[in-house]
C-alpha cells in the first residue's frame, strides 16, 4: 500500500513534467506561470537555458528565476495570455515552437493590451521536453 500511495504522489508531482509534445511543455511553463508555481516554471528550464527579451540577456536558469522570474509570474498572474498564431517543429530530440499573442489585463495599476511574439526551442531529454532558449518580443496594441 505504501509503494501504491509513493507511486501516485510521485506521478502527480511529476505529471507536469511529463507534457507529451513541445507545445505541450511550453503551455504547461505558461500555466506555471500564471498560477505562480515558480519551482515548477524552473522545472521545465534548462539550467544552461538563454532568454532573450527586449535586448537583455538571462544566460542560465538560476540567473532567471534569482532575477526576473519574480517580475514575470506577477505579470502572468494579472494578465491573460491568448496565443493567436501558433506552430511548431520537431525533428529528432529538438524542436521549435512559435506563438503569436495577444495579453490583456491591468497591471500594476495600468491597463495592458499588446501583442507578443515567442520563439522557444526545446530538447528531448529523456521523456521530457525541457525548454533551451525563449525569445520574447511585444509591442503596445495601436
Amino acid at each position: 500500500m505504501r509503494k501504491i500511495i509513493s507511486f501516485a504522489l510521485l506521478s502527480a508531482f511529476s505529471f507536469p513534467l511529463l507534457a507529451a509534445t513541445p507545445t505541450e511543455t511550453l503551455a504547461e511553463f505558461h500555466q506555471a506561470l500564471a498560477a505562480g508555481k515558480s519551482d515548477v516554471v524552473s522545472a521545465f528550464l534548462s539550467p544552461q537555458i538563454q532568454i532573450y527579451e527586449s535586448g537583455y540577456v538571462e544566460r542560465s536558469r538560476d540567473e532567471y528565476t534569482g532575477h526576473h522570474l519574480k517580475a514575470d509570474i506577477e505579470f502572468a498572474k494579472a494578465t491573460q495570455n491568448t496565443v493567436l498564431k501558433h506552430y511548431e517543429r520537431s525533428d529528432g530530440n529538438l524542436a521549435v515552437v512559435m506563438q503569436e499573442t495577444e495579453t490583456t489585463g491591468k497591471f500594476k495599476g495600468k491597463d495592458v493590451h499588446s501583442f507578443g511574439t515567442e520563439t522557444a526551442l526545446l530538447e528531448k531529454q529523456g521523456d521530457k521536453w525541457v525548454i533551451v532558449h525563449i525569445h520574447w518580443s511585444s509591442r503596445k496594441a495601436k
